[in-house]
């Protein structure tokens, strides 16, 4: 059985327990990690993490980052200028943070996300060199009154993240869900 398909079953059997109307935003929080070399089988299967989440009784949205620094960066007034110099682009760079959350949070508001929604992340190796993915899920954690899933490409090991495995991680309340089973 592939990766990703074990994962997506280690997400069915967490997803299917009962949820705790008390937890903090940081808590509602689920990483589903795999190595950034499955991206394109995890995205082919994204229906069938829909599939189990509704057959557990819950709601679900997704909402991808894959194209929306491209989108926010052609609204920039200065953005031939942020291409000739890219270091200049740091400056700015928490208002397409910012632009996110104000994306995202109109996203739930259209749908009427409610409190059995889980809502879902993918294209997070988008971020890489970016933001950091921590940043965004801090602010967009207490937007979702259900659960936030992350789809995230890298690895989980001693209690730290590692986004494309391409840098120092970090630590994260967040519960992480690996091909291996939740932890």
């Amino acid at each position: 059985m592939s990766k990703v398909k074990r994962l997506i079953d280690s997400y069915g059997r967490f997803i299917a327990l009962p949820w705790r109307d008390d937890a903090a935003a940081a808590q509602r929080v689920v990483f589903c990690v795999y190595p950034e070399t499955e991206e394109l089988r995890l995205r082919a299967n994204i229906d069938e993490f829909e599939l189990i989440t509704r057959q557990a009784g819950h709601e679900w949205m997704t909402f991808d980052l894959t194209h929306t620094f491209a989108v926010w960066m052609s609204k920039q007034k200065y953005a031939k200028g942020y291409f000739r110099s890219p270091a200049n682009l740091a400056t700015v760079i928490h208002r397409y943070l910012d632009w996110l959350e104000a994306q995202f949070t109109a996203k739930l508001s259209t749908l009427g996300v409610g409190d059995n929604h889980v809502v879902t992340l993918y294209g997070v190796g988008s971020l890489f060199g970016l933001l950091k993915v921590k940043a965004v899920v801090d602010r967009l954690a207490t937007q979702v009154p259900g659960r936030l899933m992350v789809l995230f490409p890298g690895s989980f090991e001693n209690n730290n993240y590692r986004l494309l495995d391409g840098y120092d991680g970090w630590n994260y309340l967040a519960t992480p869900i690996t091909a291996d089973g939740a932890r």
